[in-house]
């Protein structure tokens, strides 16, 4: 992927990646074929901040009902990338 925009698709506030903020760890929503090496240089370069791992997780869309009818939500993949100390992503800041 050429542009590190494309591999950054959301973050992802939840209660929990909220809590996860003062470990310094923030979560993205990043498309399925990205692999951890385009994820860091993404992050890296869209935030200037300096990356000190990333964990990938594959998560699998749930089925949903509406009446008759069924349906699936679509799969998607949750990167978690772990900053260096001191650093943070201001984007997230007041969430």
């Amino acid at each position: 992927m050429e542009n590190p925009r494309d591999v950054l698709i959301r973050p992802l506030v939840t209660e929990k990646t909220t809590a996860m903020m003062q470990d310094n760890k923030y979560t993205f929503v990043v498309p399925l074929k990205a692999n951890k090496v385009e994820i860091r240089q993404a992050v890296e370069q869209v935030f200037k901040v300096k990356v000190l791992n990333v964990n990938t997780i594959r998560v699998m869309g749930k089925t949903k009902r509406m009446g008759r009818t069924q349906g699936k939500r679509s799969d998607y993949k949750k990167a978690i990338v772990k900053l260096a100390e001191g650093q943070r992503i201001e984007f997230f800041e007041g969430v």
